[in-house]
Formats: structure tokens, C-alpha cells, sequence
């Protein structure tokens, strides 16, 4: 692979800051230059607020976004960034964030994504009066983490966003119960990027591992993006000496050709015995 052939310009669409967070990584990174596109509408394809629904997968959203960018500036080059929060993998008890860097290379007809994920620093509820509502902005992190309100639930188009301060979050917790019916505000946090610092974090961790995507080459076909896809089982019981259900190996696998590796390095030689379905059915 041809390291020059990241000195490029790269085009990213976004309205919410994100090339602050991805530029400075993948620049240091690779050598490339990452060119805000500010005038591509990124929210036609989906919006936090949910006045716009997303169309498709995270996945399938970002392509999107990088297409609309190369498109709208002929580079043959761009990125995307798209988010998603669902319960956690473990319990399904704590909201999880997932961010993805999508970088789609015309030249090379070639896709690579990076990816991070963890503990977001979001909630959302339903409050009668302002003391429960400073109350829950406290515990999401408030005001470094933006919030937003709606009168009455959800899903109630009339949403104030960005609010930033305890004055303008108390003025619009007064207009959304004045406008309704039961005296209810829902409130939540802005999952928008440039309103929450945990979110940020995480962008900046699949920035960077895109980075590392881009300069690792296939040893078949030198397309870069060559990563671990997977691991092989196998891992022998210190015990007994039996296969366990342990990693032995990683899988590496290129995306354009169909080389694959796989690699010890990193692993234990041995598996615990309580690991191990022989020793400890």
C-alpha cells in the first residue's frame, strides 16, 4: 500500500462539529486533510431529535452521508459519522453508545469503517417541577451535556434543544409545561455531537480507529482496512490439556481480496480449567 495515497483531501459532512473531533486524528494520523462540508443538510437522513427518522441501518446512514459528500464535492474521498444508543451488551440495563467512522474511497471502490463503543452519559424522563428537573440534569452530566424538553411526551414535535444553562433550561421547562395538557415536560439529553461530551469521546476513539484501519495493509493485495474480523476457539485447559471455548488466535481479514491471517500474539497458551467444559461441565 502507497502511504501517499492518504495525502489527500478527504470530504466530511456534518453540521454538529464533528470535524473537530475526527480532522486533528486522522491528519496526525495518516497525512490526509479533512474538509468540513457544512452546507450538505446531514439531518434529511435522520435526526436525535426524532423529527426526522432515520432511514436504514447506522451503517447504512453513514454511507449515505459520505456519499452526499463526495457528490457535493467531487472529491473521490469522504467520511461520515453516524451514532447509535441501544441497551448495553451485558445487561441491558445501561444506555450504550455505539459510533462509527465511515470513510468510502472512490478511487479504490473501497469501504473501511472504525468503531468505538461504551457507557453513554444520557437519560430522559418525564418531571412536574423544577426541582426534579435540575434534579435529573445533575445526574445526566448538565451543563456540559446539553439537554432538550418537550411538553408532555416523547414524541411531541415542539422540542427545544441545545439548552445549555440553568436560565435557558428553566425558560424552556416554562413554555414546554405552559404548552401542555397536563402539565407534564419530558426531558432528555441532546445526543446531538457537539452537545455531549461523552459522545465526543467516543467519535474521537473510532476516529481513531479508522486510522489504524487506513495504514494497516493486506499482506495479500495491499488494500489497506486489513483487521481482526474474528477469533479462532481452541485454547487448551491447563488442566487437562483439552480444546476450551477460549480464543487461541485472532482472525485478520482484508475486505477486498479474500486473504486472510491469523495471529497468537496477545493470547494466553493456556485457559483456565474453570473455562474449560471437561474440568468444569
Amino acid at each position: 500500500m502507497d502511504p501517499t495515497h492518504w495525502h489527500r483531501p478527504i470530504a466530511l459532512p456534518t453540521l454538529h462539529g464533528k470535524h473537530a473531533l475526527i480532522a486533528p486524528v486522522l491528519e496526525a494520523a495518516t497525512g490526509c486533510t479533512v474538509r468540513h462540508v457544512a452546507d450538505v443538510d446531514t439531518d434529511r437522513l435522520g435526526s436525535f431529535s426524532r423529527l426526522v427518522p432515520r432511514a436504514g441501518s447506522q451503517l447504512q446512514a453513514a454511507r449515505a452521508k459520505a456519499r452526499a459528500g463526495l457528490t457535493h464535492t467531487g472529491l473521490q474521498l469522504a467520511l461520515a459519522s453516524e451514532g447509535a444508543f441501544v441497551p448495553d451488551p451485558f445487561a441491558g440495563v445501561v444506555l450504550w453508545n455505539i459510533e462509527i467512522v465511515l470513510l468510502l474511497d472512490e478511487e479504490r471502490q473501497q469501504e473501511i469503517v472504525g468503531m468505538a463503543q461504551g457507557p453513554a452519559r444520557a437519560g430522559q424522563a418525564t418531571v412536574r417541577d423544577a426541582e426534579q428537573l435540575l434534579q435529573r440534569a445533575t445526574e445526566w452530566g448538565f451543563p456540559e451535556h446539553q439537554l432538550c424538553v418537550r411538553p408532555d411526551h416523547s414524541e411531541e414535535p415542539r422540542v427545544q434543544q441545545g439548552l445549555a444553562s440553568t436560565s435557558a433550561l428553566l425558560q424552556a421547562f416554562a413554555l414546554a409545561q405552559a404548552q401542555s395538557k397536563w402539565g407534564l415536560v419530558f426531558v432528555e439529553s441532546d445526543l446531538r455531537a457537539h452537545c455531549n461530551p461523552t459522545r465526543q469521546a467516543m467519535i474521537r476513539r473510532a476516529a481513531e480507529d479508522l486510522g489504524q484501519k487506513m495504514l494497516s495493509a493486506c499482506p495479500g493485495c495491499g488494500s489497506p482496512g486489513f483487521w481482526m474480523t474474528g477469533h479462532r476457539a481452541g485454547r487448551p485447559c491447563r488442566a487437562c490439556g483439552a480444546p476450551t471455548r477460549e480464543p487461541l488466535a485472532s482472525r485478520w481479514s482484508c475486505g477486498v481480496c479474500p486473504h486472510t491471517q491469523e495471529r497468537a500474539e496477545g493470547f494466553a497458551r493456556w485457559a483456565d480449567p474453570g473455562r474449560c467444559d471437561h474440568c468444569n461441565p
